[in-house]
């Protein structure tokens, strides 16, 4: 697979106090309140006339300012640059961080093949204008040959130039280091997620988890399938065995912590792809089953980010990696598998495999004694049609559930409380083992996932379960600074709770 520790994940951010030489475009905002339109941009770049300018500008080609509106006219003669590209935020009272972010990120994509742009975003939001931009140039053509690959004229923005008021002070190269390093873990997240199965399966995934982890300073251990099976594994080597590329367990650890100081356990679906296995999926769409690896793509990338930044916490990172295939060798519905610490399981279907890795791997990442534990998988189809595409489902012990929703909703990425009703966990039991991998309907099925894997959380560990069957995977159009594929999520939701816990315990 590409190698995202060489190749060009974002355009370059820097910091600036005035409009420099050489710029392309002036990314500007516009915004609307009871007084009208209004233009943001700052006393350092232009003077009261050649705001004046502008804004009549704007509104005589019919700008209105409504979110992620794009307006593009030519530079006053005041302007040392070629165009001025105003982006709409709204109304003035709604503008919050994450509407500067997808803001930025629709600028971005509108200005493939631009090499250089400044922007006046960053003066009200840095960290925001920051990601929006990075994560919105971001495209992914590393299996596109001479004949579809993009031209000079496509190619992602190059450079943006953030203007702010101090950009030589600390606090700000501080605020923008953090920015580029988070976004350029969910651009990993993302190239992992857009890798086709052909080149990313688990020998490979782990593989090149490995790579990246140790050029992060993280320590890795690597389970292959024989360790898999002598270890007791039966879930991670159930699924896996009808691939003939056998599956992996893969563990990363930073260890930053100080003595007192919290320790988190991190666990991510890693299904290099699904068809279903024996229960097989139809085969419209399954195409897409090459995102059900996204939570462990997620993962691997936080605890990256955990070390690049060098998180004051303990966070392991325990992922699980297989192929879930029909063959000769596949287990079949009907099947008892014995877990991970010695719960058995009976798979009444083959295509809800993705609990029985993470179940494996939660009971291993427990043996560790973390105070927390946040796991995130693509994990079921429930998920979309309860809560939509972009809203992932937070599921877990109450206090810590809202913890991780509600982080999860102020960095953009809106996940939402869900409850484990008991009701459903009767559902779950097996008149031949101690579960079943599923219930006997449809109804409430993101929940019933979530209370197989209740079963396998330690007592005294804080657990929150992110269900991001449709999030981590755009199959529509572009938005904001989501494009098409992977998208990330949800990296920024995991490393803001880990910074919560650094602060707050």
């Amino acid at each position: 697979m590409p190698s995202s520790t060489t190749r060009t994940l974002g355009p370059d951010l820097v910091l600036t106090g005035r409009l420099g030489k050489n710029i392309d475009v002036l990314v500007v905002a516009l915004s609307t309140s009871e007084d009208g339109l209004e233009l943001v941009i700052t006393d350092d770049i232009s003077d009261d006339a050649i705001a004046s300018e502008l804004l009549d500008a704007f509104e005589i080609v019919g700008a209105t300012g409504k979110a992620d509106e794009l307006t593009r006219i030519p530079a006053p003669s005041g302007l040392a640059v070629n165009s001025v590209l105003a982006v709409g935020l709204g109304t003035s009272a709604d503008i919050d961080d994450e509407r500067i972010r997808r803001a930025a990120g629709t600028a971005a994509r509108s200005l493939a093949g631009t090499d250089t742009v400044a922007t006046t975003l960053s003066s009200l939001d840095l960290a925001a204008a920051a990601e929006g931009f990075f994560l919105g140039a971001y495209t992914f053509t590393e299996f596109k040959s001479q004949l579809s690959a993009p031209g000079p004229d496509a190619a992602p923005l190059g450079r943006v130039e953030l203007l702010v008021t101090d950009p030589r002070a600390r606090e700000t190269k501080a605020e923008l280091a953090r920015s580029v390093a988070l976004a350029e873990s969910v651009a990993i997240a993302r190239d992992f997620v857009n890798t086709p199965p052909s080149h990313l399966y688990p020998e490979a995934f782990a593989a090149r988890a490995k790579e990246l982890g140790t050029a992060a300073g993280l320590k890795v251990e690597i389970l292959d399938d024989k360790a898999l099976e002598k270890g007791g594994y039966g879930g991670i080597h159930g699924v896996g065995k009808g691939s003939s590329r056998l599956p992996r367990l893969v563990r990363l650890t930073h260890a930053g912590g100080k003595r007192k100081s919290k320790k988190v356990a991190l666990v991510g679906k890693g299904i290099t792809f699904d068809t279903g296995g024996i229960s097989i999926k139809p085969a419209s769409g399954m195409e897409n089953m090459t995102s059900d690896m996204a939570g462990a793509a997620a993962v691997i990338a936080t605890v990256i980010l955990a070390a690049k930044v060098d998180l004051e916490l303990d966070v392991v990172a325990t992922v699980p990696m297989a192929e879930n295939m029909p063959s000769g060798t596949a287990q079949r519905p009907g099947d008892v598998l014995t877990q991970y610490g010695g719960i058995t399981v009976e798979v009444i279907n083959t295509d809800a495999e993705g609990r029985l890795v993470l179940a494996d791997a939660m009971v291993r990442a427990c043996e560790d004694d973390p105070d927390y534990l946040i796991d995130t998988a693509t994990l079921t189809g429930a998920q979309v049609v309860a809560l939509g595409n972009r809203t992932p489902g937070v599921m877990g012990t109450d206090e810590f559930r809202d913890r991780v929703a509600a982080i999860s909703q102020a960095v953009g990425e809106d996940g939402w409380a869900m409850p484990m009703p008991k009701e459903i966990r009767r559902e779950l039991d097996s008149k031949v083992a101690d579960l079943a991998n599923v219930t006997n309907n449809r109804a409430g099925g993101m929940l019933a996932a979530a209370l197989f894997l209740k079963e396998f959380v330690a007592d005294g560990v804080e657990w929150a379960h992110i269900d991001v069957a449709g999030p981590a995977y755009n199959t529509g159009g572009p938005f904001g600074y989501i494009g098409k594929g992977g998208t990330g999520v949800p990296v920024r939701t995991m490393f803001a709770v880990l910074e919560d816990i650094v602060e707050k315990g």
